[in-house]
C-alpha cells in the first residue's frame, strides 16, 4: 500500500522549531518574465553560520535572500530548510516557517504612529497571540539588548536612523527566530550611524542564530562573517573564508570588484 504524502499544511508543526537552521539552495533560479535574476544557485549555509553575500548592485543578492521566506517565489529549483523542501509551502506551513526566520530590510519599515515598544510588541500580540503584558516585556528586553532601553516610548520620528534600524532588528528577533536575514541593513544610514547597527549585528553573530547578510560593508564581511559569497550577474562566482577572499580572491571578477570597492582611487592598478 502506498502511503499518502502529507500536504504542506499537514507538516506545519514540523516548522514550529527547526532542528537544524540550515539553508540549502539546490539549483535555484529566479526570473521575471524574460529577465533572469538568478541562475542555478547551489549554496548551503550551515546552522549558526554567518554568511556575507556581496557583489555589485543588481547582481541578485537581495532576491537571493528574499526567496528564503518566500517574499519572492522560486522559478525553478528548491530551497531546503532543516533538510526539507520549502518552495511549495503555503498557508499555515509557510507561516510556521516564517516565524523561525527574522528579516531586517534596507528601510526600517516601522509604523510611524507606534512607539518603539509597540512596533515590537504588537506583532507578537496580533500574529503570535502573546498577551499584552508578555509582549511588552519581551519588547523591553529586546530594546535593552540593542542598546535602546530608554527609547521604548519614542516614536520613530523621534529616533535617529541608526536607532530606528536597531528597533527593526529587535522586532526581527521578537519571535526568537533561528535564522535571520539582513538585506543591506546599513544602506539607508548616515556614515556615523552605521557602526551602531554593525555592533548589534556583531553581538548576534555566532550566538547560534544562522545569519545571512547582504551587505556592502566590507569590514563586516572581513571581520565577522564565516564565509563570503560573491555574486555577479545572478551567479555565485566565488565562496571563500574572509581571509582568503579578501587577500587572494580566485575569480577575476571578484578581484575587479574588490579593487573598485577597497581602492576606488586606483581602480586600474593590479590587486
Amino acid at each position: 500500500m502506498t502511503s499518502k504524502i502529507p500536504s504542506p499544511a499537514a507538516t506545519a508543526a514540523g516548522f514550529s522549531h527547526l532542528q537544524q537552521a540550515r539553508v540549502a539552495f539546490r539549483q535555484v533560479s529566479k526570473r521575471y518574465d524574460q529577465h533572469q535574476v538568478l541562475t542555478n544557485i547551489d549554496l548551503t549555509i550551515e546552522p549558526g553560520e554567518v554568511a556575507a553575500i556581496i557583489g555589485p548592485s543588481g547582481s541578485g543578492k537581495s532576491t537571493l535572500i528574499r526567496l528564503i521566506n518566500q517574499l519572492e517565489t522560486v522559478s525553478s529549483g528548491e530551497i531546503e530548510i532543516d533538510n526539507r523542501p520549502t518552495a511549495a509551502l503555503c498557508g499555515s506551513a509557510l507561516r510556521q516557517l516564517r516565524s523561525r526566520i527574522g528579516f531586517v530590510f534596507q528601510q526600517f519599515n516601522l509604523y510611524a504612529h507606534l512607539s518603539a515598544q509597540q512596533n515590537i510588541s504588537l506583532p507578537l500580540q496580533v500574529v503570535y497571540g502573546w498577551s499584552k503584558t508578555a509582549a511588552r516585556q519581551r519588547a523591553d528586553e529586546l530594546l535593552a539588548q540593542v542598546g535602546l532601553a530608554d527609547k521604548g516610548q519614542h516614536l520613530p520620528s523621534q529616533l535617529s536612523g541608526g536607532q530606528q534600524q536597531r528597533v527593526a532588528i529587535a522586532r526581527a528577533l521578537a519571535s526568537s527566530p533561528q535564522i535571520i536575514l539582513f538585506d543591506e541593513p546599513t544602506s539607508a544610514l548616515d556614515p556615523e550611524m552605521i557602526g551602531e547597527v554593525l555592533q548589534v549585528m556583531k553581538s548576534l553573530a555566532h550566538s547560534g542564530i544562522t545569519m545571512i547578510v547582504v551587505t556592502h560593508e566590507m569590514q563586516f564581511a572581513r571581520e565577522i562573517a564565516d564565509r563570503v559569497v560573491f555574486i555577479d550577474g545572478g551567479e555565485i562566482l566565488e565562496v571563500a573564508a574572509p581571509d582568503a577572499f579578501f587577500h587572494q580572491p580566485q575569480h577575476a571578477r571578484a578581484r575587479q570588484f574588490l579593487q573598485k570597492v577597497l581602492d576606488p582611487l586606483h581602480q586600474d592598478a593590479p590587486l
